[in-house]
Formats: C-alpha cells, sequence, structure tokens
C-alpha cells in the first residue's frame, strides 16, 4: 500500500508520497520490497495514488529489484480495504498486505506460517510498543485468535500494548465484503465486521523491529535507528569502520574533516577539510559540505551544499538544499526542497520551511515558512548575476538568462561573449549561449579573453551588448556573469530590471526557426584590441632601458594579451606566473598577500622601477613601488591623479565617494574639480564616458582613462602608470611621499536587511544639515575629518568610512559611528 499522502510529514512529503521518503540509504518502500524479497516473494502489486508517477518511475516493472512488479492506480482515496480490492482480479490465492511506508526487519515468513497453520481467513501482523496511543490496539486470546479493537485510545482504556502493524496475510475471499465504490477501510470496517460474525481472525506478534513513519519525529527516529544497527536490513554500504558507511567508493572525505559516527555518506559526496559530521547523521550523495561547516545528528539529502563555517544540528535538509556560509539550521528545523538559507541566517528550533523559498542573509526565522512567495526577487547583484556554480547558476539557469537578456535586445542583435579560461565559467557561457539564438541574438564568442578587451569589443564593434563569465576572484565556489551595454560599460539598473522582468515571468521572445540567430567564433576580433593599445603609445613607451617592471600575471588570461602588447612598446618587463592555471585564477586573500610580499621581494632584489600584481580577470591592479614597498590602493589613485593632471590640466576627474579626499586636494593644486559617484563601477562608468573627464579610479585597484576606453581596464593601466612614470622621471616612492597624509579607517557593522532602511532613516534624521547633497549612502563633514555611512548592496552590513590628518581621530570616528549603526537598529 503506498497511495498515502503523507501529511503528517510536510514538508518531506510536498514533492514525493510517503513511501518515496529516503531513510538513510534507501526510499522506504525500497526497503520494504527488499524485505519481501528475502522471503521469497516474486509478485508484487504496490497501490498508488499521491504522486504515482514518483514511485512508477522509480521501480519500474521491478526487474532491478528482483521482483515482478504491477500498480493499481486508485483514482480517489478509497481506504486501505479500498485500495486492495481495486486489484482483486489479480488475487487469487493467500496474499500479503504490507505498508510501503513502515520501517520493519520483521520475519513475514512466520506470520505466513502462522497464518496457515491456523487455517485463519486474516491474520494481522501485531507488535508490541510502549505507548501504544497513536496506534490501533489489537486484544487476543492465549492463542492467538483476535476478540478486540481498539483504535487510538486513552490511557484509561488500554488494555494491552500489542498494536496493528498494517501487515496483514488475508485469504482472497475476505475482499468479496468490501464496497468498490466508497472508502472502506481494513482495521476501521472489515475487521470489525468479520469480528462480529466469529470469522477466523487471529493476531501473531511479530519479532524484530518496525516503526510507522508517521510524523517527523518518528522518521529521524527510523533513520537513526538503522544507522545504529537496530534495524536488520543489510549493510547499509561500503563498511569504513567506526560506526562509518559510505555507498561508493567515489566519497571524498578530506584528511582535515572530522566523522564520527554512526555516519552514512552517499555517493559522489565531498567532506571538505576542517568539516565535521557527528553522527548519528545522514549525507545523501552529491552533497557538498564545505570547509569548516558542521552536521550534528541531522539528516541531510541528495545534492545539498552545506557553505564554510555553516552549522546544522538536529535539523533535516531535503532535497537540493543550499545552505550558504555561516549560517545556522537548529533542532528540529526541516528545510524544504530548492530551498536558500542565506549567509549569516539563523533557523530556529522546530521551524518548517516549504519548498523553493529563499531565506534571505542575516535573516532569523523563528516561524514556519510555507505560503511565503518563492524566490530570488532579485537577480542583479554588485558582481552582475552571481551565484554558486552548478548549484544556483547552472548550465539551465544560464540558457533561461540568456534567452531573457536576448527577449530585451532587438531581434537580429549582436552579443559580443567571452569567459575566463575555466571549465565552470566555460560551462555556464555555453548555456548561456544556448539562449540567446532563441531569442533572436546573434552571437560573437570571443572565447577566453580579460574583461577589459571583452569590453572594448563590445563598443568597437557593432555589438548591442557584451556578457563577460568569470570564475569570482573572490570565492571559486562563486560564477559572475556580467553584463555590458553597447559602449563596454556596465548596463544600468533599467536594463537590470527589464531582463529581471523577463527571467521571473518567463516573458522571453521565442522566434520562428528561420528567425534563430548565429553562433560565431571571433577570436581573431581580439587584433582589434591590440591595435588600438599600441596606437594609444604611439608605437613605443620612452626609455625602454629604465629598471623592469615586474608584472606577476597571477596565472589569469591577461597572459593571452599582454605581454605581446608590452613587448611592441618595448616595455622592459619581468613576468611571474605567466602561464594560464584555471586551478589558480581565484585565490583566498592571504594567498594574494603572499603573492605581493614575493612581488614587493623580487622588486627590490632586481631594482625594479615598479611591480605589479594583475588579477586574473586584467581588472584590478596592485602595485609594489621602487622601493618594494607595497602601495595602498587609495595613495595609488592619488598618485595617478597628480600623474595625470600633470598633464591635462583643467580637466575632470571621477572618484566614487568612497575614495580619499587626499584626491581633492591634489586636484585643488591643478585647478581641477573631482566628480564624486556612487560606490559602484557603473556609475564610476558611466562619469569617464563624459568628454570632460580624463580619469577614474575607485581605490581599490581600478583605473578607467576615458581616452583609451570608458571602462576598467587594468591592462591599459600597466602601460600607462609606466608610461606617465617614465616621461615624468619620477619613482613611485617619491610620488606616494610627496601626498597629502590622510588615514582611513574602515568598519563592517551587521544589519539584517529588514533594518537598513531604518538605520538609514534616522542618520538622516538626527544629521538633517547633511540630508540635502547625499550621493551614495550618508556622509558628513565632522570635526577633524569626515565619515560616510554606505549599505552594502549584496549583503547584510553597514560599511563605515571615516577619514582625518590624525589617524586616532579617524579611528574615532569610525567606532563611534559604527556603535550608532548598531543602536539606530534597535
Amino acid at each position: 500500500m503506498a497511495g498515502g499522502e503523507g501529511a503528517r510529514l510536510r514538508p518531506l512529503t510536498i514533492n514525493r508520497p510517503k513511501p518515496m521518503v529516503p531513510v538513510v540509504n534507501r526510499v522506504c518502500l525500497e526497503h520494504v520490497l527488499n524485505l519481501l524479497r528475502e522471503h521469497g516473494f516474486t509478485d508484487v502489486i504496490i497501490t498508488i495514488h499521491y504522486l504515482a508517477s514518483h514511485i512508477f518511475d522509480y521501480f519500474g516493472d521491478g526487474r532491478g529489484f528482483g521482483l515482478r512488479i504491477t500498480y493499481s492506480l486508485e483514482p480517489t482515496p478509497l481506504g486501505t480495504a479500498g485500495s486492495v480490492k481495486l486489484a482483486e482480479k489479480d488475487l487469487d490465492g493467500t496474499f500479503l498486505v504490507i505498508s510501503g511506508d513502515a520501517l520493519t526487519d520483521v520475519n513475514l515468513t512466520e506470520v505466513i506460517e502462522a497464518h496457515r497453520a491456523r487455517q485463519a481467513l486474516v491474520t494481522i501482523g501485531l507488535y508490541r510498543v510502549p505507548n501504544p496511543l497513536e496506534y490501533g490496539v489489537v486484544v487476543t486470546d492465549p492463542d492467538g485468535r483476535i476478540r478486540q479493537f481498539q483504535e487510538k485510545p486513552d490511557w484509561g482504556q488500554v488494555i494491552s500494548d500489542t498494536v496493528n502493524t498494517g501487515i496483514y496475510v488475508l485469504e482472497p475471499e475476505v475482499l468479496k465484503e468490501v464496497p468498490a465504490d466508497r472508502p472502506y477501510d481494513f482495521s476501521a470496517d472489515l475487521f470489525p465486521r468479520m469480528l462480529q460474525r466469529g470469522e477466523r481472525l487471529f493476531g501473531h506478534v511479530v519479532r524484530g523491529y518496525w516503526t510507522d513513519i508517521g510524523n517527523i519525529q518518528e522518521y529521524v527516529r527510523a533513520s537513526f535507528d538503522l544507522l545504529n544497527g537496530q534495524v536488520n536490513l543489510g549493510p547499509l554500504g561500503l563498511d569504513l569502520g567506526n560506526g562509518i558507511w559510505v555507498e561508493a567508493e567515489d566519497v571524498d572525505i578530506s584528511p582535515g574533516a572530522t566523522i564520527i559516527g554512526p555516519v552514512y555518506i552517499g555517493s559522489g559526496c565531498r567532506i571538505q577539510r576542517g568539516a565535521a559530521v557527528v553522527g548519528p547523521a545522514v549525507v545523501r550523495r552529491n552533497t557538498i559540505i564545505d570547509e569548516g561547516a558542521e552536521v550534528h545528528e541531522s539528516s541531510v539529502w541528495r545534492d545539498c551544499y552545506v557553505g564554510p563555517h555553516a552549522q546544522i544540528r538536529g535539523a533535516v535538509l531535503l532535497s537540493q538544499v543550499n545552505v550558504r556560509k555561516r549560517a545556522r539550521v537548529m533542532e528540529g528545523a526541516v528545510i524544504g526542497d530548492e530551498t536558500v538559507i542565506g549567509e549569516d541566517a539563523v533557523i530556529q528550533p522546530d521551524v518548517k520551511i516549504w519548498p523553493k523559498k529563499e531565506v534571505e542573509s542575516g535573516a532569523i526565522v523563528s516561524e514556519s515558512i510555507i505560503w511565503a512567495p518563492r524566490v530570488r526577487r532579485v537577480l542583479f547583484g554588485r558582481f552582475g548575476v552571481s551565484g554558486l556554480a552548478n548549484m544556483e547558476l547552472t548550465p539551465e539557469f544560464a540558457a533561461k538568462l540568456g534567452a531573457a537578456y536576448g527577449t530585451t535586445l532587438p531581434k537580429g542583435a549582436k552579443v559580443i561573449i567571452n569567459r575566463d579560461p575555466h571549465r565552470i565559467p566555460r560551462m555556464i557561457k555555453r548555456g548561456f549561449i544556448a539562449g540567446l539564438p532563441s531569442a533572436g541574438i546573434n552571437v560573437l564568442d570571443i572565447k577566453s579573453a580579460p574583461t577589459p578587451v571583452a569590453r572594448y569589443l563590445t563598443a568597437a564593434t557593432d555589438a548591442a551588448g557584451g556578457v563577460h563569465v568569470r570564475l569570482s576572484p573572490f570565492d571559486p565556489r562563486v560564477v559572475d556573469i556580467k553584463f555590458f551595454d553597447n559602449r563596454g560599460l556596465d548596463i544600468d539598473q533599467v536594463t537590470e530590471r527589464k531582463i529581471e522582468n523577463a527571467f521571473f515571468r518567463g516573458d522571453v521572445r521565442r522566434v520562428f526557426f528561420d528567425e534563430i540567430g548565429s553562433i560565431i567564433d571571433a577570436p581573431h576580433l581580439v587584433s582589434r584590441y591590440e591595435e588600438a593599445f599600441v596606437k594609444a603609445f604611439d608605437g613605443r613607451l620612452p626609455d625602454s632601458r629604465r629598471p623592469p617592471v615586474v608584472i606577476d600575471y597571477a596565472h589569469g588570461s591577461s597572459v593571452l594579451v599582454l605581454p605581446q602588447l608590452l613587448d611592441r612598446l618595448g616595455l622592459n618587463v619581468i613576468s611571474l606566473n605567466a602561464a594560464l592555471d584555471e586551478a589558480r585564477l581565484a585565490q583566498p586573500p592571504d594567498v594574494v598577500e603572499q603573492a605581493i610580499q614575493r612581488l614587493a621581494a623580487i622588486v627590490r632584489a632586481v631594482g625594479g622601477a615598479l611591480g605589479v600584481y594583475l588579477e586574473p580577470g586584467g581588472e584590478r591592479l596592485r602595485v609594489v613601488d621602487d622601493l618594494g614597498m607595497p602601495v595602498d590602493g587609495m595613495k595609488l589613485l592619488t598618485a595617478l591623479v597628480a600623474l595625470v593632471l600633470r598633464e591635462n590640466p583643467g580637466r575632470v576627474v571621477a572618484v566614487p565617494v568612497t575614495a580619499t579626499r587626499a584626491v581633492d586636494q591634489v586636484a585643488a593644486e591643478f585647478g581641477v574639480r573631482v566628480q564624486r559617484t556612487r560606490a559602484n563601477h557603473q556609475a564610476l562608468m558611466a562619469a569617464a564616458a563624459h568628454d570632460h573627464v580624463v580619469f577614474a579610479g575607485d581605490g581599490e585597484g581600478c583605473f578607467i582613462f576615458p581616452g583609451f576606453q570608458p571602462t576598467v581596464d587594468g591592462l591599459f593601466a600597466v602601460a600607462r602608470l609606466a608610461d606617465l612614470l617614465g616621461r615624468h622621471g619620477v619613482g613611485l616612492s617619491e610620488l606616494v611621499r610627496q601626498l597629502p597624509a590622510l588615514h582611513m579607517v574602515r568598519r563592517r557593522v551587521p544589519c539584517p536587511w529588514e533594518k537598513k532602511g531604518r538605520v538609514m532613516r534616522r542618520f538622516h534624521e538626527r544629521f538633517p544639515e547633511h540630508s540635502a547633497r547625499q550621493i551614495d549612502g550618508f556622509q558628513m563633514d565632522v570635526p577633524g575629518g569626515w565619515v560616510l555611512i554606505l549599505p552594502d548592496a549584496d549583503r547584510p552590513i553597514v560599511h563605515i568610512i571615516a577619514e582625518s590628518e590624525d589617524p586616532d581621530r579617524a579611528l574615532e570616528l569610525a567606532e563611534s559611528y559604527s556603535q550608532l549603526v548598531a543602536d539606530f537598529q534597535a
């Protein structure tokens, strides 16, 4: 009997029938079928109703399970006896009825032998339980003959601890009394009537293990009992010892992981360094437990992801759940299929979350989420569309996104697309490309090239836009899809909303077959960027005999383009890490810092004029001066402003509101105005696109020279920096020494999404004199310096930036306004 809906097991049974709920290494119904086969059964009829196709698709005709299986479909629920009545024509001899959603290892052969020995019409398998209140109690004579039924008695009525297991051995004639046109139950209807007539009804107390998986608590108990060896259903998998079972040898357990049994780990799982799985616990196939994550006494179903330092304690995670880093899921919580738990979120004990929900980063969930609408309300973040590779950003997702993007463009338009030299961006790019032609868009695929090259070619061709797919430089698990307009700039918010609307509504354009777009391999277009690059320097840089520039290419795609260009310009270069290596495209901050220190040591050793660490995507750079000292990003920005304005007096420079005021002081010496923008690259590039802007930078290693292209271009910035230093005959260390001495302090204050608006409102109310002139966040001049309060666009935090000539004053400002942000959340 497998037609039950399992309402008390929700949300486990929302997307699957109750018998298809997995219990450790198999779905419950498979455990039952294996038990039947072990006791000599060869022919099985499965009654199905709720989500019937799940059962049929999984078991088929039974050949893969050593059985012959047929199905009896209930058009409407007919009760336990009514459902069996539908299969009456196939039941011409003694037969056994067993529930498909109970976990048991009882001796079925013994029950059948007892039935035949007594020449019974009905034999009910009975089981002794400590608490019979939730079961049907059956009272028997000493010889096993049934004399009374009690349906879920209270303690004052209980006269026995033997309960009905739902395991029956029946003779076919008993079904003649079951009506065919209405619901009818064995225990509530048929058996009591037969008992009244004195029919031969017997009970047989079974030995072994039996439990009805009627609710989530019983489900968890059954799973852990099976893990603890209390259920004799054969080995759970390959025994690694110490109570650790794995489904297959492809399980990847890092040497730095901690596994304390009893634990079952499914095929394809990865337990990363520093992670801990403490039993009893189940981790089903293709699940990843990332670095530092903890899973304690929990059941984690297939294809889940538990992010770095997340904690799962006493919970059940259904299939394809994504728990982001540092999130916590507490005791008794159940997380439905395809749910996303954001970074630093907390799911309180006993909370139930229905499938396909998304919990925002930093949220604290104390009540079950059932009816709240699904889904991400926005796709775009600070770096375009970002998500965990092959979990959030899948090829299917990318194809849908490509079609949505194509829908926002004119039919027949061209799009430039490229990627990082890594297999994950390659996979996502190909999925994205598949969606574009379906909307009538032609694709120019320039293969793998640095991001600045893609930006340039988008503007230099007649493309309507561009797309770059990269591995995040901040997290190798994450993929970013960046979108450019026809000038190579990041698309604006209006365009982002258009793409999101088409994506979420499914309102995409499907063109007729003869309008489907073409896909053209176009790596040759990169030469246009190369020729324009060389031409911008009139073919050669000055004084190539100067000390060398040491460049660390960080194994990124810039090595495909920049070395040849610098060679054509005659620049004396020492190259480091100048070979593509997809395994090193995303490096943690500590590894990058080690690379900077090595770069500094090499610059000192060779007497270099400059050292540059060019991040793999080719947009951002870190710099070491001629003394081998790393240069702070804000100081490098200010130094470049000073160099550029020596040649362009009277022109405008653009920087974000987060940039140091030293830029303003240097610009004032040249009589130049500084244009402040919002703290994102789209705003900075939009400002740089105006003719009056001669230079722009963000203070974090990204620079724009609009005379070449009005977008961030680290390749061009390397050459231009060497060019400016050479033509002005100045060392970077000397230039930095002459800059205004200002001190900047940054702080991050946790702030849930729902409280950000309140915090900003209170700043405007508290300091109304500063409200009128805000660009991004809330910035104000205060005695001895300035401070900026800036909500993060992607995370549940607020940034505090303070600057002063006095380092102690800068620290004081940062600390005091951080406290204000915390206070304003109350």
